[in-house]
C-alpha cells in the first residue's frame, strides 16, 4: 500500500452519518482505495485551516452537494496503519439544511450519491464495516469501544478500533 506523501505520519479525518425526514441515509460510493465500489458515509481528511465540524460540513457538500447541519459526535475510529501512522476519524451525525437538495456527486472522487434507508443498507453486502456496524446497532447513550471488528486488509492497519455512541 502506498502512502499519501503530503499527510503527516498522524491523520485526522471526519465522516458523517446524515439523515433525512425518511430516515435515509447518505451514502456514497468512493472510486478509490479500500472503499472502492462500498457504500459508506461522505468523509475526507481536515484541513490545516479548520475544526472537524467544519472539515465534516465541507467533505460532505463537496462529495454530494448537501448543505448540512452538524449535530452530535457520535462516534471515533482510531488505528495504526503497518505500524507507522495513525488514522483516526471523528464520526458526526448531521442533517440536509434542506430536505430538497439536489445529489451531486463529485466525478473525481465519487461513483455514486443516494439517500439509502437502513434496511436497504442491511441487505447490500458492498458497505463499509463502519456503515454494517451502525446499521445493526442501536446507538446507546456514552462512547464505547468496540473491538474485534477489522475492515479488511486492503488498508493495512495493524491496529484498528471503533468508538460508537
Amino acid at each position: 500500500m502506498e502512502m499519501p506523501k503530503d499527510r503527516p505520519n498522524v491523520w485526522l479525518g471526519v465522516s458523517a452519518l446524515v439523515v433525512n425526514e425518511a430516515n435515509e441515509w447518505l451514502m456514497v460510493k468512493k472510486k478509490y482505495g479500500g472503499l472502492k465500489g462500498k457504500w459508506s458515509f461522505p468523509a475526507g481528511f481536515v484541513e490545516n485551516d479548520e475544526t472537524v465540524d467544519e472539515a465534516a460540513i465541507r467533505e460532505v457538500k463537496e462529495e454530494t452537494g448537501v448543505d448540512i447541519s452538524i449535530h452530535a459526535i457520535i462516534g471515533f475510529r482510531t488505528g495504526v496503519i503497518q505500524e507507522i501512522i495513525s488514522d483516526n476519524m471523528v464520526i458526526f451525525r448531521a442533517v440536509p439544511i434542506s430536505q430538497d437538495q439536489p445529489l451531486i456527486a463529485q466525478t473525481r472522487e465519487i461513483e455514486e450519491v443516494a439517500w439509502l434507508s437502513p434496511l436497504e443498507l442491511k441487505g447490500e453486502t458492498n458497505v463499509s464495516v463502519m456503515v454494517h456496524h451502525l446499521v445493526e446497532k442501536e446507538l446507546k447513550q456514552g462512547l464505547t469501544s468496540i473491538d474485534g471488528i477489522h475492515p479488511g486488509n486492503q488498508f493495512g492497519y495493524s491496529s484498528y478500533k471503533l468508538f460508537f455512541e
